[in-house]
């Protein structure tokens, strides 16, 4: 025991693998410990709270941010289910009259669309955390104004870095809180830089976003290549996201780098388009990828799920719908339909398996178009 140090490895977290295959992610002592600390204190959680954790104990969302956060402050963990079920997480909160709860994105919209919803008693909310991937605004807004979560907050981060790097405040504004991924967590420095030159954009510009601190990974298992390739010299983890950051020190995410459209010549962002999608009244959830055009290098392809009941759209119905609304380049040409989208065992989205099946099912592959 007393040859061990606060940096010796303890965790080897395997990456979720959503652009490509898992990484090992080495992590010590000091990287997670500090960060579910910080973390839950940011959502001023104490020995009377409850917590919800619906996530995955074998991942940092529940490892690190659940399990640690709830140990470094006293505070009860309520274990819903060995997997996630939004209707058992909706029990489990209303049973044990949990303060908060944690989960990503389609975790929220599934517990949103559950039949038992609207008969849930979650009045004992308060707060609770959206990671894991980028939120859209209105499922944020939702769970401020139907799931009583008034302090939720966003955490953003990756594996590597612990996982969280910037988060909002439960008294940061609804505008702050629905439109960003909040300032740089307390002790680490964040930085946006230009993907080709890699010096510091100006607040507003779009580049990637980069972070240093106690919370960077040692390195990944056996892989010096892949750590040099994603830790530079000076310390800096190059997180393959592409962020702006505001005037006020807030950081909104645009896209990740792999995931960015380039159709004749114009960039488009994956993400502003699955925002506009989710105000659609008949769509539940949206995701756009890019697929192969032998006319502009890449076209929109829009992956949705309709909401129970509602009418299904083609993409004449998506398109009259963005008209005007959208510039014409940033409009799906392609709409899929399902009833579900390939997703990690963490609840993200595997694009890479979409942009595989799409060309499959548009025959891009043999056509060129």
């Amino acid at each position: 025991m007393a040859g061990l140090t606060n940096t010796d490895p303890i965790n080897i977290q395997y990456t979720s693998g959503t652009t490509g295959f898992p990484k090992g992610a080495t992590l010590s002592h000091r990287n997670i410990l500090n960060n579910g600390y910080f973390v839950t204190d940011l959502i001023n959680f104490g020995p009377n709270d409850r917590l919800c954790i619906p996530v995955p104990f074998y991942h940092c969302f529940g490892m690190v941010m659940g399990n640690l956060g709830c140990t470094t402050h006293g505070a009860t963990m309520v274990i819903p289910a060995p997997g996630f079920d939004p209707g058992f997480t909706l029990a489990a909160i209303e049973r044990e009259r949990c303060t908060g709860v944690y989960g990503v994105p389609t975790m929220f919209i599934a517990m949103l669309g559950h039949p038992d919803f609207a008969s849930s008693d979650l009045s004992s909310l308060r707060t609770g955390i959206m990671a894991g991937s980028v939120c859209p605004v209105e499922v944020m807004k939702r769970c401020v104004n139907e799931v009583n979560m008034a302090e939720v907050a966003i955490a953003y981060g990756m594996t590597e870095t612990s996982p969280v790097s910037c988060q909002t405040l439960i008294d940061d504004d609804l505008e702050r809180r629905t439109s960003s991924i909040g300032r740089a967590h307390p002790h680490v420095e964040v930085k946006i830089v230009c993907t080709e030159s890699g010096r510091v954009v100006p607040r507003g510009e779009p580049g990637e976003f980069c972070t240093r601190g106690y919370s960077v990974m040692l390195g990944y298992w056996n892989d010096e290549e892949k750590t040099r390739e994603a830790i530079d010299a000076d310390g800096w983890m190059h997180t393959g996201d592409l962020a702006v950051m505001r005037e006020d020190g807030y950081c909104n995410v645009v896209g990740r780098i792999k995931d960015m459209v380039i159709r004749g010549g114009e960039n488009v962002y994956p993400r502003e388009v699955e925002e506009f999608l989710y105000t659609h009244p008949d769509i539940e959830d949206a995701q756009v990828i890019g697929v192969p055009d032998q006319k502009y290098g890449e076209e929109i392809c829009a992956w949705i799920r309709m909401k129970p009941g509602r009418r299904v759209l083609d993409a004449d119905a998506v398109k009259a719908f963005a008209t005007g609304k959208l510039a014409h380049y940033k409009i799906p040409r392609y709409v899929h339909i399902v009833d579900e989208f390939p997703m990690t065992v963490t609840g993200k989205i595997r694009k890479v398996d979409m942009r595989k099946e799409s060309v499959e099912l548009l025959g891009l592959e043999t056509s060129g178009q």
